[in-house]
């Protein structure tokens, strides 16, 4: 349904959650992106100076790849989570230890990570609008945030690198100061492309009336914005409809390019009492998931019935390739009804040999004798309005050919 709309819709995961079968099917079922949660943290990635570990991250990233999901890095540069060695570094070997530390896991995931949290919550809670003290701050000064881009974009020019931090959802002092800070980047030149909006709600700190507008004011820029860490407290209604309002906002900003929930299921959330997700802790959908998916304008019955066996029903198809490494990449199919409401469709994508496809989402496949030509069909995604749209997708092996597949007509019922 996000696809639909031209979003992506992601979550936060732990490495160490991927063996549940309920954790990783409803990962793989309801979202086409993802965040690990703490494992390309600094502590995690680099306890002991310059020993780089990537196990359990690596393990996140394999699963997205496998599933055509694309893949947020966070964070480079933060004052929280930071071994202790890192502490105690004066200012030259501070800055030396930052930039190897943002050159190091970019390098380890150039290719794979779609955006990087390059730096995040530099500035303080209040009405202050000041920057927060961490080592980073105190030692190198202003300056840190502004180098820590620069290096970036050195190391990986294709990633987006975005700034991020909470408490901004709306227009206060912090907001103000980030987004002063965005303003004077686009005016230098520092490489900035999107910023992060975390937004973590609860009843003492709600969606503040003017989120979509202050989502707008960063857009208009000329960064993207994205929801990174969406988690809001309570339960039923009221929970949905704020869980509604947030999607619909995102929706009214054209650079508002994807949602992340923080989290998949209540019982694993970092405010798991106040059962802020959209699954409960036995993975069954909560109202809040009914809003997102009505927000999203995927109920399913937008074909309202109304075409009477198909006559007038067409469509048509469009492939898009959305990701490309050395040894696959990773395909969209976008089917767009015509004039008339369809309730299914049919379309084939043929593939070069020795081409494999592994994974295919949000269709049903079946295959003719020579392997190459894939039969796609609807699997909740058949009711289509007149001119909507939705869209399956697959990742391909490549198998030493790069050359993209053919997709076939499209045949409306």
């Amino acid at each position: 349904a996000a696809a639909g709309k031209g979003r992506y819709f992601g979550t936060a995961v732990a490495a160490s959650h991927l063996g549940e079968s309920a954790y990783a099917g409803t990962l793989d079922r309801e979202f086409s992106a993802v965040t690990p949660e703490n494992e390309m943290k600094w502590d995690a990635t680099e306890s002991t100076r310059n020993t780089f570990t990537f196990a359990a991250a690596d393990q996140i990233v394999s699963h997205a790849q496998s599933k055509g999901m694309k893949i947020r890095g966070h964070t480079l540069v933060w004052h929280s989570q930071l071994p202790s060695w890192v502490s105690g570094l004066g200012a030259a070997d501070l800055r030396t230890a930052m930039n190897n530390h943002i050159t190091q896991l970019m390098q380890h995931y150039k290719g794979k990570i779609y955006a990087w949290d390059v730096v995040n919550e530099a500035f303080q809670d209040g009405s202050s609008g000041a920057r927060r003290s961490s080592p980073f701050q105190d030692k190198l000064g202003d300056g840190y945030i502004e180098e820590a881009f620069r290096t970036a974009r050195s190391v990986d020019p294709d990633a987006k690198l975005c700034y991020n931090d909470y408490n901004t959802d709306g227009v206060n002092a912090k907001s103000n100061a980030v987004y002063n800070m965005v303003k004077d980047f686009k005016s230098r030149g520092v490489p900035i492309d999107c910023v992060g909006f975390q937004s973590h709600f609860n009843s003492a700190s709600p969606v503040p009336s003017d989120y979509r507008a202050n989502l707008q004011r960063f857009a208009d820029l000329g960064v993207d914005v994205q929801i990174t860490e969406l988690d809001i407290e309570g339960s039923g209604t009221a929970q949905a409809n704020s869980y509604a309002t947030v999607v619909k906002a995102c929706l009214a900003v054209s650079r508002c390019t994807g949602m992340t929930v923080w989290g998949i299921t209540d019982k694993y959330s970092w405010r798991s009492s106040g059962t802020p997700l959209l699954f409960d802790s036995n993975y069954a959908e909560k109202p809040a998931y009914d809003a997102v998916l009505t927000a999203l304008g995927g109920s399913g019955s937008g074909g309202g019935g109304g075409n009477g066996g198909g006559t007038g029903a067409t469509c048509t198809v469009v492939f898009t390739k959305t990701a490309d490494w050395n040894d696959g990449y990773n395909g969209q199919v976008t089917v767009t009804a015509g004039a008339a409401p369809i309730t299914g469709w049919t379309t084939t994508v043929t593939f070069p040999a020795p081409q494999k496809v592994s994974t295919l989402w949000n269709g049903s496949a079946s295959w003719d004798s020579s392997g190459t030509v894939m039969t796609v069909r609807p699997t909740y995604n058949a009711d289509l309005a007149a001119g909507a749209s939705t869209s399956f997708g697959f990742t391909v092996q490549k198998n030493g050919s790069s050359s993209a597949p053919t997709v076939g007509t499209c045949t409306a019922s």
